[in-house]
């Protein structure tokens, strides 16, 4: 099977990770070669952008997410695309697009910075009801200042929504999934699924 470059973004609290994590196990589980993944990446920079929320916002935070993000297209994903492996990466430009969007900068602005990284052939987003997703905020405790903001889980799944939208309008196929009431493992099979889909259509 060729490479493909596979996103998932979400709202904090939505599953996504865990939804990235089944949906590299599952690919495996077919014997495909897949290169699990994830942003920040856990380079220096990447470190540096995933440990320092609360120190670094607005454009600074912006640029540190951006430089990691091309850094990381260079030395980790293309390479794993050009050996036909698929890339599953948990966070990509749509969470730029929500998150740098909610810290005040302009989303043309954040669309400048990272519209020459390669975009994904399949970006997921992930959402669900708002009130729900607080549910499990509260269960397993915010992990970063925009889990905390009042009223930041509603902006933030509109956000999305806009996101998705956005992508859209400049070529990205985007699938949008409801996790509001649908269990991790049922949406990670929804997507790979997806995944397989241009594989199916070429052998037809």
């Amino acid at each position: 099977m060729s490479g493909q470059f596979v996103t998932l973004d979400g709202p904090g609290g939505v599953g996504k990770s865990t939804v990235a994590e089944t949906v590299v196990g599952l690919l495996r589980a077919e014997r495909h070669s897949v290169f699990g993944t994830r942003e920040p990446s856990d380079s220096e920079i990447g470190r540096l952008a995933r440990n320092g929320t609360e120190e670094y916002r607005g454009m600074s935070m912006a640029c540190l997410i951006a430089a990691d993000r091309y850094r990381h297209v260079e030395q980790e994903i293309r390479p794993a695309l050009a050996r036909g492996e698929v890339v599953v990466c948990d966070r990509y430009v749509a969470s730029s697009l929500v998150l740098q969007v909610m810290d005040g900068v302009p989303r043309d602005a954040v669309w400048e910075m990272n519209r020459h990284a390669d975009m994904p052939d399949l970006a997921v987003i992930i959402n669900a009801r708002a009130d729900e997703i607080e549910k499990r905020l509260g269960e397993r405790g915010p992990h970063s200042r925009y889990e905390r903001e009042p009223g930041g889980t509603e902006r933030e799944c509109a956000y999305y929504y806009e996101a998705a939208r956005f992508l859209m309008t400049v070529g990205v196929r985007v699938l949008q999934l409801d996790a509001s009431t649908a269990d991790a493992e049922g949406v990670a099979r929804t997507v790979v699924e997806a995944i397989k889909e241009p594989w199916t259509r070429g052998r037809s």
